[in-house]
């Protein structure tokens, strides 16, 4: 329904029992597979240098502001200052399998006056990348975002050329909204970013979505038997056609 001012302008839904949001607290969130936990280096910092060095060279830090790290005393430095800081919430992701940190993820930009919260700082170790896992601490963020406290919107921002983040975001539900241009300059190079989210109006059929998904009957061996993508489509067509008969 459109609304209109007095004046015969087109104008934004009315939020008239809008308040504002909280900011994220420093508390662990469980899943099925997984759980977060917010960054501590002197409990995490060792076993996540050493689950990202195993990928082998530097390609987990091409994309976003931080490393490649020297030795583990220049990681250190880095992530404690991560940890620390107010303006964010930076999580280790452990597994459930073997208690052990494998990688990191964080809340930023977090703009509690208009309900506009990032995940960012995205690193995934070689154990995590292409696993359960690696959804569900997106989920578990996610609910944790829309549900406990009431954003409206949730960001992911990558360079426009890092094709495997845009893919990730847009299978998880984001919608892709266009690219800055000339956004920012990191590592002596410069950054065209590549915008995506995804709203409270989107988030009920989401959530559905991954609920389902994570039912312990669509995995076999560890192996998903539907996709998350074939499952959203299918709930939101299902949705439609509730809306429109």
């Amino acid at each position: 329904m459109v609304s209109v001012n007095s004046y015969g302008q087109i104008i934004g839904d009315a939020l008239p029992n809008w308040q504002v949001c909280t900011f994220p607290e420093r508390k662990t969130l469980r899943g099925k597979f997984c759980r977060l936990e917010p960054l501590k280096v002197e409990k995490h910092g060792r076993n996540l240098f050493s689950s990202f060095s195993q990928m082998g060279d530097d390609r987990l830090w091409t994309y976003v502001p931080l490393g490649p790290f020297k030795d583990y005393d220049d990681f250190e430095n880095v992530y404690a200052k991560l940890a620390q800081d107010s303006s964010a919430l930076h999580f280790a992701i452990l597994t459930a399998e073997t208690d052990l940190p494998i990688g990191t993820i964080a809340l930023i930009r977090i703009d509690n006056g208009n309900g506009s919260i990032e995940i960012g700082f995205v690193v995934f170790s070689p154990a995590l990348q292409r696993t359960p896992m690696a959804s569900e601490c997106q989920f578990l963020l996610m609910k944790y975002v829309f549900e406990d406290l009431g954003y409206r919107r949730l960001e992911w921002k990558c360079d426009s050329l890092n094709e495997p983040s845009k893919a990730c975001a847009q299978r998880l539900g984001f919608h892709f909204e266009g690219t800055f241009r000339n956004a920012a300059v990191y590592k002596g190079r410069s950054r065209d970013t590549s915008w995506l989210s995804i709203t409270d109006y989107e988030w009920p059929i989401i959530q559905k979505s991954f609920e389902a998904w994570l039912k312990d009957n669509n995995f076999v061996e560890g192996k998903q038997q539907r996709r998350l993508v074939d499952i959203r489509m299918e709930i939101a067509k299902g949705a439609e056609h509730h809306k429109f008969p």
